[in-house]
C-alpha cells in the first residue's frame, strides 16, 4: 500500500516539475504526503486511489459536472475548496493542468503573477 501511495506522490512530483511550478515543497497535509507552495498544500495523496487538489468552489462544481468519473466529493469536502480525484482515471495532461490550477489557487499573488508572466 505504501508503495502505491509513493507511486502516486512521485507522479505528482514529476508533473509539477514538468509544469515548471516554482517554490514547490514536499510536506504533509493531515499526515498525508503533500506538495506545498508558501507553506500551503495544493495537492495531497489521500491513499493509493485518491489525491485531493485545492480548487475554487466554482471550478470544483464545473469539474464535478464535467467528469464525475474522475472527480468526486464526499460529505467531508462539501463547501470546502478541495476536490478528490481518482488517481487511476486522470491522464497526465489533465492532471498537470489541475496541478497548475491548484498551485495558482494557493500561491501568493506575486509568485503566481511571475509564473503566469
Amino acid at each position: 500500500m505504501a508503495d502505491d501511495v509513493d507511486a502516486v506522490f512521485n507522479r505528482l512530483k514529476r508533473l509539477t516539475a514538468e509544469a515548471g511550478l516554482p517554490d514547490v515543497e514536499e510536506g504533509t497535509s493531515y499526515g498525508n504526503p503533500a506538495l506545498k507552495v508558501a507553506g500551503k498544500s495544493f495537492v495531497a495523496v489521500k491513499n493509493a486511489e485518491t489525491m485531493v487538489i485545492s480548487i475554487s468552489l466554482d471550478d470544483k462544481d464545473h469539474l464535478l459536472e464535467m467528469a464525475p468519473d474522475i472527480y468526486f466529493q464526499t460529505d467531508h469536502y462539501v463547501g470546502w475548496p478541495h476536490l478528490p480525484v481518482r488517481a487511476a482515471l486522470i491522464g497526465d495532461a489533465e492532471l498537470r493542468l489541475r496541478l497548475i490550477g491548484a498551485w495558482l489557487f494557493r500561491a501568493p499573488k506575486k509568485l503566481a503573477a511571475c509564473f503566469q508572466a
